[in-house]
């Protein structure tokens, strides 16, 4: 029998599985393949960190089909296209919902991540040492923390990696919907509007989530997938903060950053129709 999530010590129990060959760790409780189901692959939102039921858990209960939560906590495209047992399954799926996820979680041809944990920067490229000379990179163990040194270092050249980022992306974006298959729906789930503002522009500007990606870029990948779902959390979801949500004392800051209980709600409310359109339109 299998176990489901239980609350412990105001944390939550993620009962942590896995799928086939792949290496990757999901939140479980493991669904079962042998029957139509739904997947959802993402980053940090998807996962539902802090979250007792996120939103692919309020999809499942709503469709009253089988959704998997195929999240990754700071995951991004490279934890999945390489992954073949995760694309056959959601290749399989009635339908997978894909979260947008940020261009800093990929590697490229400036430096390159964890395959798996894709917010760990492993290396800079030649190139990359070549355009930032003056830097020693190996101070850095995140990109996010890299990427800002660079772009203090020198907004000129910072523009040249955000080009290369926001190109890569796409380029890794189509690959991974092909191998998916026509039967996808974009996730854009985020406090941050889908444009076209230049990122300089934006007011959190590195702390953006997802980084980098504009609506040009999203909507490039349109032809390859059945709909793009926008949710942006209103205002009294925001304000709900992190109502609800189970973390220890020390983790309050980190989870004051996350999407609360509240912001699932919407997306999930988004996602049904969308899903239902989709999956049973004749």
């Amino acid at each position: 029998m299998m176990k489901y999530e239980t609350i412990t010590h105001g944390e939550l129990s993620y009962s942590p599985c896995r799928y086939g060959s792949s290496r990757i760790l999901f939140r479980g409780p493991r669904r079962r393949l042998d029957r139509p189901y739904i997947a959802c692959i993402g980053g940090t939102e998807t996962y539902g960190k802090f979250i007792q039921k996120p939103f692919p858990d309020l999809v499942e209960k709503v469709m009253r089909q089988p959704c998997l939560n195929l999240g990754c906590v700071n995951g991004g495209i490279d934890a999945f296209v390489n992954d073949t047992t995760i694309m056959d399954i959601c290749n399989n799926a009635d339908m997978t919902v894909v979260q947008v996820m940020g261009a800093n979680y990929l590697s490229n041809r400036f430096y390159s991540v964890h395959p798996r944990r894709n917010d760990r920067f492993l290396k800079a490229s030649t190139v990359m040492q070549a355009i930032y000379y003056d830097v020693d990179f190996s101070e850095f163990s995140f990109t996010r923390h890299m990427l800002g040194a660079l772009h203090e270092k020198s907004t000129e050249r910072f523009d040249t990696v955000v080009n290369e980022l926001q190109e890569a992306w796409v380029a890794r974006m189509r690959t991974m919907l092909n191998l998916i298959g026509p039967r996808s729906i974009l996730l854009w789930f985020s406090d941050e509007k889908l444009d076209d503002t230049p990122w300089a522009e934006r007011p959190n500007q590195l702390q953006s989530d997802p980084l980098f990606i504009t609506r040009s870029m999203v909507e490039k990948l349109r032809p390859l997938v059945r709909d793009i779902v926008v949710v942006n959390p209103s205002a009294k979801a925001l304000a709900g903060g992190t109502d609800g949500m189970y973390f220890s004392e020390n983790q309050s800051g980190i989870a004051s950053e996350m999407l609360g209980v509240a912001c699932h709600a919407e997306a999930s409310a988004a996602l049904v129709p969308a899903l239902r359109e989709q999956i049973y339109a004749p």
